[in-house]
């Protein structure tokens, strides 16, 4: 049981896969709480975002410097930049929807960097964020919890 929680919390870290591939790996597998696994998802998938927030530009910045990671900074910016045209029209709730809604190249990470790039605040971009992801938790959690009961009726019976 531990180690399937260790897993979700740490899967919940990885960007792209986030909290939306944990959440899925700690319900289907058997063994935790529905709920647990959206407790330690979340706090996993939140984790690395205060670094994001304060480190992410700098980073970037460094990495152009270099001639192989410059060209990696570069798209990582156009990605973050491409994503963030709703976001900067209404930002806290942009943002927060950017995060919440669970589907691929959206979720804390980018959030994160989106809100960095726009240079905003970090006492605005936190709380905004985890509404995001918490949002996003119980609504993954709740799909699982419905579909996977329904699937099961549908192909066990």
């Amino acid at each position: 049981m531990l180690k399937k929680a260790i897993l979700v919390f740490l899967i919940s870290m990885v960007p792209v896969i986030e909290l939306r591939g944990a959440i899925p790996v700690g319900i289907l597998t058997d063994g935790l709480s529905p709920w647990l696994v959206c407790i330690l998802a979340i706090i996993g998938n939140m984790l690395p975002v205060p670094f994001i927030l304060l480190f992410i530009r700098k980073i970037l910045n460094w990495m152009k410097g270099r001639p192989r990671l410059g060209k990696i900074a570069i798209k990582l910016e156009e990605r973050a930049e491409k994503k963030s045209g709703k976001v900067r029209q209404s930002e806290l709730v942009g943002l927060c929807l950017f995060v919440a809604i669970p589907l691929p190249g959206t979720g804390a990470w980018t959030g994160a960097l989106i809100a960095a790039l726009m240079k905003m605040r970090i006492r605005r971009a936190l709380p905004t964020i985890l509404l995001g992801v918490v949002t996003a938790g119980v609504a993954v959690t709740l799909i699982l919890q419905f579909g996977s009961g329904i699937l099961k009726e549908i192909f066990v019976g």
